[in-house]
C-alpha cells in the first residue's frame, strides 16, 4: 500500500497549527452541552464525543451535559404519558418525572459514559441528585416537577475534573430528596456559572442566534447580553432558543467571559469552535 505523503504533511499541519489553543485551554474547564436531534444520530454522537475526549487527552477539562428529549419522548410515547411544551419547558408530571429521570440518569447518561471510555477516555456519570450536585425548587405549579435551579455544589466537579470526564444528566433535587426536571440548558448555564469556566458551549440542532428566524443566512457571530435581552423583548428570540439564551445570559453573569452556541451536527463542531480564530456558531460576551 503506497503511503500519500502529502496527506500525512497536511495532518501534521493541522496540529501544529492547532498548537497555540491546546496551550491556550490546557487546565482551564470547558463546559458543554448537547441534546436535541443531535441525540438521534449514532455518527453525530460518535464525532461529539470523540471531540470532547480529544479536549481531555490534549489537557483540557471538558465538562459534559446533556438532556435526551427524543429518549424522554420515546419512554413517554411508549406508557401513554401526555407531555406538553410551555415555553419551551416540557410540563413534567408526577409519572413523567420518573421517565425523565430513568431516561436521563439511566439509559442517556451511561451509554455516554460508555462511549467515551471506548474513545480511551475516563468518564463518570452523573445527575443533580448525586452529592446534591443541583439544588432546586419548583419552577411553577403549572409545570409539574420542573424546577428552578437554587444552587449548584461545584465541589464533586472541582474533585473529579482532572482525573476524569463528568457527565452530568439535568436532573435536580429537591430539599426532601424528589427528582425535578431541569431544563439541559439551564443546568449547563448554571453548572459553568459555578465552576467560572473558561467556555460554555451549546451544541444544538441550530446554527446559532439568527437575526431573521427562518432565514439561515442570517446568523450572527457575535452579540452582547444586551443586545440579546433587547431580542427577546422584540420577540425575535423565542420558544426552544428562549432558555438556551436565558442560560447563556446568566452564565455571562456569573463569571464565563464567552459563550458559544453552534450546530452540533456539523462535523467536529467543538474542535472548529474552540481551536479556529473564526468558530462557526454565535458568540456571546458581556
Amino acid at each position: 500500500m503506497k503511503i500519500n505523503q502529502a496527506n500525512l504533511i497536511k495532518r501534521a499541519e493541522i496540529i501544529t497549527e492547532a498548537l497555540p489553543y491546546f496551550s491556550r485551554y490546557a487546565g482551564k474547564t470547558v463546559v458543554i452541552k448537547y441534546g436535541g436531534n443531535a441525540m438521534n444520530c449514532p455518527d453525530i454522537l460518535r464525532t461529539i464525543l470523540a471531540d470532547t475526549a480529544t479536549l481531555k487527552v490534549v489537557g483540557v477539562h471538558p465538562i459534559l451535559v446533556h438532556g435526551g428529549g427524543p429518549e424522554i419522548n420515546e419512554q413517554l410515547n411508549r406508557l401513554n404519558i401526555k407531555s406538553e411544551f410551555k415555553n419551551g419547558l416540557r410540563v413534567t408530571s408526577d409519572d413523567a418525572m420518573d421517565v425523565v429521570q430513568m431516561a436521563l440518569a439511566g439509559k442517556v447518561n451511561k451509554n455516554i459514559v460508555a462511549e467515551l471510555g471506548t474513545l480511551g477516555v475516563k468518564a463518570v456519570g452523573l445527575c443533580g441528585k448525586d452529592s446534591n450536585l443541583i439544588e432546586a425548587e419548583q419552577l411553577d405549579k403549572s409545570l409539574g416537577k420542573v424546577g428552578k435551579i437554587i444552587k449548584v455544589n461545584a465541589q464533586i466537579l472541582d474533585a473529579l475534573k482532572a482525573d476524569f470526564l463528568p457527565v452530568i444528566a439535568s436532573i435536580g433535587v429537591g430539599k426532601n430528596g424528589e427528582g425535578y426536571n431541569i431544563n439541559a440548558d439551564i443546568a449547563a448555564g448554571a453548572i459553568g456559572g459555578a465552576l467560572k469556566a473558561e467556555k460554555l458551549l451549546f451544541l444544538t440542532d441550530a446554527d446559532g442566534i439568527l437575526a431573521n428566524p427562518g432565514n439561515p443566512s442570517s446568523l450572527i457571530k457575535q452579540i452582547s447580553v444586551k443586545e440579546i435581552e433587547a431580542m427577546i423583548k422584540k420577540g425575535t428570540i423565542k420558544g426552544g432558543m428562549l432558555p438556551k439564551v436565558e442560560a447563556c445570559i446568566s452564565a455571562i453573569k456569573a463569571g464565563i467571559t464567552e459563550v458559544l452556541i453552534t450546530n452540533g451536527t456539523t462535523p467536529h463542531a467543538i474542535l472548529l469552535e474552540l481551536f479556529t480564530d473564526e468558530g462557526i456558531g454565535t458568540m456571546i460576551t458581556a
